[in-house]
């Protein structure tokens, strides 16, 4: 009985660790290297870590990715130039927001016409659909960064963010990997800041995300900040790219 008490313990500790950092692969030091990539993007590279945080999410040539809530096309440019002509990414933007005043599709849409971006595809359904059978089983990568807790916000209409993780799990081959960075909200807190500071509890992603039949798989610290109390919105110029942010990596079991 101990030895069995003891195997769980370890078990759930092990869950617990941060994963490891991995170094970025040339590929993808190279992509952040480009000369090409817009100043804006390059502007907030001290800020998000995008080498360390592409190889934590374990994007590789030849990998298809959806860069889900893809804003201005930071991370869809560095996926693009990481996959290489063999891979794809898949800009998505949810039909809910489709129609924001900065017309994120056109956004979206005008990275592919880009020099090197040619293998980006913007793409906007309902955030709850079902994954096109054409397409089930076919992404290694599903990406979002500061936007989940946007899914639970009133302009989404209440999709279902259950049937949203379902729909990722869909899309993943088996092994594949749904990475979510966002800003962090206080422990406890569940979705009770998702509108007013755009922030969420990252136990709460966590739990919605394994419910969909996820398995955690670590997560990058690299964006924490111990000195953010998770009280002010993250717009605020006093925390604005400072926010104590958490990434979480999950993994579609093989079987």
């Amino acid at each position: 009985m101990k030895s069995a008490l003891f195997a769980i313990t370890s078990a759930v500790a092990l869950l617990s660790v941060p994963a490891l950092a991995q170094s970025p692969s040339p590929a993808i030091v190279a992509a952040v290297a480009q000369t090409t990539r817009p100043t804006k993007d390059t502007d907030q590279d001290a800020l998000r870590h995008p080498a360390d945080l592409v190889a934590f999410a374990k994007v590789k040539s030849g990998d298809t990715v959806v860069d889900v809530v893809p804003g201005g096309g930071y991370w869809s440019r560095i996926f693009s130039s990481v996959v290489g002509p063999k891979g794809k990414v898949y800009a998505y933007i949810p039909a809910e927001m489709a129609g924001f005043k900065s017309d994120p599709v056109a956004t979206a849409k005008a990275i592919s016409a880009e020099p090197g971006h040619s293998n980006v595809e913007a793409i906007s359904d309902p955030l709850a659909s079902d994954a096109p059978a054409q397409y089930r089983n076919t992404m290694d990568v599903v990406w979002t960064f500061e936007n989940y807790h946007d899914f639970h916000d009133t302009f989404m209409k209440g999709a279902s963010v259950d049937a949203w993780n379902k729909a990722v799990f869909a899309l993943l081959k088996p092994g594949g990997y749904y990475v979510i960075g966002d800003h962090a909200a206080a422990a406890g807190s569940g979705l009770a800041n998702t509108e007013d500071l755009h922030r969420i509890d990252p136990a709460q992603v966590r739990a919605e995300v394994e419910k969909a039949g996820f398995v955690f798989d670590g997560q990058s610290k690299i964006l924490a900040n111990p000195g953010d109390n998770h009280t002010l919105k993250v717009f605020d110029p006093a925390i604005r790219g400072k926010s104590d942010r958490f990434v979480f990596r999950f993994r579609k079991p093989l079987k």
